[in-house]
C-alpha cells in the first residue's frame, strides 16, 4: 500500500532558523515525514549533522530532492529560496512554499503570512490561505510588535506609538553569531577585528547603522519591518503604525524593544497588564525576574515589563519588550503547516 503521508522539507535545515523550524515541528508531531536538505556550498551530495541527539544525513538542494514534496520550508540563504522556487516552479500542482527567508516576497504571487496575529487567531479558518503556493512569513519584529498593538487596542484606544527596536545577530544567521563572537575574542586580545559581515564593530557597541559595506544595512531592516508591520495591521485593528527606530545590539539571541505609546484617555498600568495577558503575550510584574534576551531564547510569544507611565505625559506609558526572532518566525511557519496539512 502506498504511504499517502505528506513530506514536509526544510531547505537550510543546517542554518539556526532551520533548527529551530526542525524543533518546533518535531514538537507538534504533525501527520508528516520531515525531510532535511543543506544549502551549504561546500558540499555537493550533503552534509552530515545530527537530529535528537542521532546523526542525519542532509542532502543537497536540487530538483529531485524536493520532488515529491507538500511543502517546502524555506530557511536557508535568500539564494537558496530564489532556487527552490525556479525547481518547483508556480504551477497549481506545485508544493506550498513556506519563505522565512523573506527572499521571495516581491513575486506577484507571494502573500505575507503571520497567523499568530491575524483576525480570528492561530490556524482559524479565516486566516487559511492554503491556496496561495508561496507564503512568505512577516519580519519576526513586525510579528512581535503586531500582537503587542493588536492586543492593547482591544482594551483602549491608541493615539500614537514610538518603538525602539533592537536587532541581535542572530537575524544574520550563524554568520552573524560568528563575527560578533570572533570580534569579540579579538578585541579581547588585541587583534584585527573580522568585518566581512558588518563593515563596522559590533562587538560591545550599540548602532544605528552599520558600516558602508554591510551585507544588511540596518536601514533595509527598519523598511522590511514598517513594511510588515503595516501590512499587519492594516485589518481588524485600530492600532497606529508606530514610528519605528531600529538600533544593532550586541547580543545572539531575541529582539528587544522599548515602546512609548501615548492613549486616547488614562488607563492605569494595571489595566494595561490586564488587557495585554494572553496565551502568547506573558506580562511580568515587579516580583518576577525582568525578561531579557538571553530568557527569551526558545520562548514563543512575547513577554512585556515594565509598564511604567510617563512622568511628562499623563497619557502615556512605557513598555519593554523581548521575543525570540527564530522561535516567533519558526512559530509561524508551523502555523502555515498546520492550515495545509490539517
Amino acid at each position: 500500500m502506498a504511504d499517502n503521508t505528506p513530506v514536509i522539507t526544510i531547505v537550510g535545515a543546517e542554518s539556526l532558523l532551520g533548527r529551530e523550524l526542525t524543533e518546533v515541528l518535531g514538537s507538534k508531531e504533525l501527520p508528516a515525514h520531515v525531510k532535511l536538505i543543506s544549502t551549504e556550498e561546500e558540499s555537493a551530495s550533503g552534509v552530515l549533522t545530527e537530529r535528537e541527539g542521532e546523526p542525519v544525513f542532509m542532502m543537497s538542494l536540487n530538483a529531485v530532492e524536493l520532488a515529491g514534496s507538500r511543502i517546502i520550508l524555506l530557511a536557508g540563504t535568500p539564494e537558496s529560496s530564489v532556487k527552490a522556487r525556479e525547481a518547483v516552479g508556480g504551477s497549481d500542482d506545485a508544493p506550498v512554499l513556506i519563505d522565512l527567508t523573506r527572499a521571495l516576497e516581491d513575486y506577484p504571487d507571494a502573500r505575507l503570512r503571520a497567523p499568530l496575529v491575524e483576525t480570528g487567531g492561530a490556524s482559524s479558518p479565516a486566516t487559511i490561505h492554503v491556496v496561495a503556493r508561496l507564503q512568505v512569513i512577516a519580519h519576526p519584529a513586525a510579528i512581535a510588535l503586531a500582537m503587542f498593538l493588536k492586543q492593547l487596542a482591544k482594551s483602549t484606544a491608541i493615539r500614537r506609538v514610538i518603538a525602539e527596536v533592537f536587532e541581535p545577530v542572530s537575524e544574520r544567521g550563524k554568520k552573524g553569531l560568528d563575527e560578533l563572537q570572533q570580534q569579540t575574542v579579538s578585541l579581547l586580545s588585541f587583534q584585527k577585528l573580522k568585518q566581512d559581515l558588518f563593515d563596522t564593530q559590533v562587538s560591545f557597541n550599540m548602532l544605528p547603522r552599520y558600516g558602508s559595506e554591510a551585507k544588511h544595512p540596518l536601514e533595509n531592516v527598519e523598511s522590511a519591518i514598517e513594511r510588515h508591520l503595516a501590512t499587519l495591521l492594516a485589518s481588524g485593528t485600530t492600532a497606529p503604525l508606530p514610528s519605528l527606530r531600529v538600533i544593532h545590539a550586541p547580543v545572539f539571541h531575541a529582539y528587544t524593544a522599548s515602546l512609548w505609546v501615548e492613549f486616547e484617555n488614562r488607563p492605569s498600568a494595571d489595566e494595561l497588564a490586564q488587557a495585554l495577558a494572553t496565551a502568547q503575550i506573558e506580562v511580568r510584574t515587579k516580583d518576577q525576574e525582568p525578561p531579557s534576551n538571553i530568557g527569551a531564547a526558545g520562548i514563543s510569544g512575547i513577554t512585556i515589563d515594565s509598564i511604567t507611565p510617563d512622568r511628562n505625559d499623563a497619557r502615556a506609558c512605557w513598555f519593554w519588550l523581548v521575543a525570540d526572532n527564530l522561535r516567533i518566525a519558526a512559530d509561524n511557519a508551523v502555523e502555515v503547516v498546520r492550515e495545509v496539512v490539517g
